[in-house]
């Protein structure tokens, strides 16, 4: 079933030109369907596209230095996914008119940070492109690990390698279902990390997960440390039976058991913007004003969530009989 896409801001964008990059891999250059050229890459930003059926996709941006101007969203055909992956591979040509939100960031870059470590898993590696190139620009050190399958499924390798000739910085490669490859040990990444390094993941669920468990268990302050998922896997709350005072629109609604907060929202004619409802994308992120949230988005540190000061109403729920939101 689609569900509705309600975003505060939509473009449309010409596919400009698409690129093989790896086995089952391709780049697709956007450009603005106005004259005007796209913003600079936020890095560690997406954008949100909506397919022609009203399927909705968040996909990070992987331009690199010379993509100004345009955005590059490089895409690994998901056979074991829902359809978006496999349509935009054989169904979107250049030419084609796509419809995408402007960027959002769950994922920035710390540009202080002393020096910076990578861990990607396979498409993961798309959002660490624009972070190593703002990196190079700074003389800023950095480390990239990066797995895969097979070489011949890793994507953009050549870019960088480029940006490891560019800058301060080293790539290491591990491909798991090569003779003599092996998954990667994120207990011992993890206890190898420098005094005050940041270290950021992105990669399928099994490594993110293991990647959070490992820098809870070693008490690396959440500070460090940077995560982003492609895919939810988070229940919603949906107990209900506690009410929510909108403090702008000035009403309250009330959440009844088997509903979302966005879903009694919405449905009481409130404007929320949302895209994935499945706590990962950060379009709905809400200020808290009162009360106290039960969070059970994929974004949100566990310091962030302690200070109960926003909220994302797609799949959080309410700990407290009543809470006050900014909206």
């Amino acid at each position: 079933m689609c569900r509705t896409v309600t975003m505060r801001d939509v473009f449309s964008l010409v596919v400009d030109d698409i690129r093989q990059e790896a086995e089952d891999v391709k780049s697709f250059y956007l450009r603005n369907n106005a004259s005007a050229p796209l913003p600079d890459v936020d890095p560690g930003a997406h954008v949100e596209l909506i397919l022609p059926d009203g399927r909705l996709r968040s996909y990070s941006l992987s331009n690199m230095p010379d993509h100004r101007g345009l955005y590059r969203l490089t895409v690994a055909r998901d056979r074991g996914g829902s359809g978006g992956s496999i349509y935009m591979h054989d169904k979107v040509r250049v030419g084609d008119v796509v419809q995408a939100s402007s960027q959002v960031n769950n994922f920035k870059l710390n540009v202080d940070a002393p020096s910076s470590l990578f861990i990607a898993g396979g498409i993961g590696i798309t959002p660490f492109v624009p972070m190593i190139a703002s990196l190079n620009e700074l003389r800023r050190p950095w480390r990239l690990i990066y797995s895969a399958r097979t070489r011949h499924r890793a994507a953009l390798l050549n870019d960088l390698s480029q940006l490891e000739a560019a800058g301060v910085g080293q790539v290491e490669l591990n491909f798991n279902e090569e003779p003599g490859g092996v998954l990667l040990n994120i207990a011992k990444i993890i206890t190898e990390l420098q005094p005050e390094q940041h270290v950021y993941c992105c990669g399928p669920e099994p490594m993110l997960d293991s990647f959070r468990s490992e820098v809870s268990a070693k008490g690396i302050a959440d500070s460090r440390v940077h995560y982003e998922y492609f895919k939810g896997n988070v229940d919603a709350a949906t107990d209900g039976n506690f009410d929510v005072l909108c403090s702008r629109s000035n009403l309250t609604v009330h959440v009844k058991a088997g509903q979302t907060i966005l879903n009694a929202l919405t449905s009481a004619g409130i404007d929320i913007p949302f895209a994935c409802s499945e706590g990962i994308c950060g379009s709905c992120k809400t200020k808290v004003i009162e009360g106290i949230p039960d969070h059970r988005d994929l974004i949100l540190s566990s310091t962030e969530r302690n200070k109960n000061n926003v909220m994302y109403v797609c799949c959080s729920g309410s700990r407290s009989q009543r809470l006050v939101l900014d909206c």
